[in-house]
């Protein structure tokens, strides 16, 4: 990862966390002008890779209108799509979660009932990628009732993880302030970064984010202005 005038992640994180608790708000910390990666507080970092799930999510979006439409689509795209939701959402993102926020709450008696919702929501996610992985391994995933199933899946996890992303955005992640000291916003930083460069190497979320863009294009769906309403 690129160093920002002479400081690494670390030294940042941790020197803002040291002279101000306003720095550690989730988008404190912005991009540089040029798009170049800037040094970014632990909730913020969070809340970009649930912009990843985001655009995954619009990935199944298209993928569910086409199978109920009867409209071809690159299976391999929904592969590496599943594929990416399991590695970077399921295994990395939410295990952060599972390890490092949720047992705060749990710990405080805060926000349990939403804590245990949002656990719960992320077994369910894991099975039904499952399940998608599975149709799109199977031998018999071009039968009508297994697109039928197909669709029932993707239809489950964008239902699910829409309002599940948006309420740890809004009520989970702003209440994590009242439970964590600067130091130890500064020491997660430090466990988020390693953990990162451990799965996915230097510049992982540069990386991840490469890969849902070509997963964009290979689908027809990257152009942005595609979306944008003629009136």
């Amino acid at each position: 990862m690129k160093e920002i005038n002479l400081l690494t992640r670390r030294s940042l994180v941790k020197g803002v966390a040291l002279l101000t608790s306003l720095a550690l708000s989730p988008g404190r910390l912005h991009a540089a002008e040029g798009g170049e990666a800037t040094e970014i507080s632990p909730l913020e970092d969070l809340m970009r890779e649930h912009g990843v799930l985001s655009r995954v999510l619009l990935i199944y979006e298209e993928v569910l209108g086409r199978v109920r439409s009867g409209r071809s689509f690159p299976a391999e795209v929904l592969q590496r799509s599943a594929d990416l939701i399991r590695r970077f959402i399921e295994d990395y993102h939410e295990k952060l979660e599972e390890e490092y926020l949720f047992p705060r709450f749990e710990k405080a008696g805060r926000l349990v009932e939403l804590v245990r919702i949002l656990k719960e929501q992320h077994r369910a996610g894991r099975r039904l990628t499952d399940s998608i992985l599975g149709w799109v391994q199977s031998a018999e995933s071009k039968q009508k009732q297994e697109e039928l199933r197909l669709a029932a899946d993707l239809s489950l996890f964008l239902r699910m993880y829409r309002p599940h992303k948006a309420r740890e955005d809004t009520v989970l992640f702003p209440a994590l302030h009242s439970l964590v000291s600067a130091k130890d916003f500064g020491r997660m930083g430090d466990q988020f970064e390693d953990r990162e460069k451990d799965l996915f190497g230097e510049n992982g979320f540069g990386q991840i984010v490469t890969k849902v863009a070509g997963m964009e294009r290979d689908l027809g769906i990257f152009q942005l202005s595609r979306v944008t309403p003629k009136i």
